[in-house]
């Protein structure tokens, strides 16, 4: 969902979310980049949100993951094609057309590494395709699951 996977341009969304410091508004700031509906942004989920990161040791965790410069750390996520290729598994990938935190063309090139993939892309979505599709998100992610248990494997 939204994944990274492959090495991509540092986007200035990646990059706020990363370099989030805590503060309600720093928090409706980054909310923004994940949301294409911005009604689903509220000042009491920023608020809430924020609190959640301002609990000790929280925000010093959070910041230590990924220290600037920034690019290294997309570059360390990134596995090499020949990796994706090779695995033989079944794969959901989900992705919001708008995302403006992970680009939409890291999963256009996972969808097409990944042997057996399907992928799908919502319109008028952002990095949060579970929260601003929840519904066709849940029955898409259990019709994928379910139809994966039932499949016959066969060989690639």
């Amino acid at each position: 969902m939204g994944s990274a996977g492959v090495s991509f341009p540092m986007t200035e969304g990646l990059d706020a979310v990363w370099g989030y410091t805590p503060s309600v508004e720093n928090m409706r700031t980054i909310m923004d980049y994940f949301a294409f509906n911005k009604h689903l942004m509220s000042d009491d989920l920023a608020r809430m949100r924020y609190e959640a990161s301002a609990r000790p040791g929280v925000h010093e965790a959070y910041a230590a993951m990924f220290p600037a410069p920034r690019q290294r750390w997309i570059d360390a996520l990134a596995s090499a094609e020949a990796d994706i290729r090779a695995l033989p598994h079944e794969t959901l990938v989900i992705h919001g057309r708008e995302d403006k935190v992970i680009p939409l063309s890291n999963s256009y090139t996972l969808a097409d590494w990944l042997p057996r993939a399907q992928l799908h892309v919502y319109g008028r979505c952002g990095h949060w395709t579970q929260i601003e599709h929840a519904a066709r998100f849940a029955r898409l992610v259990g019709d994928f699951l379910a139809e994966a248990d039932a499949a016959e494997p066969f060989p690639l």
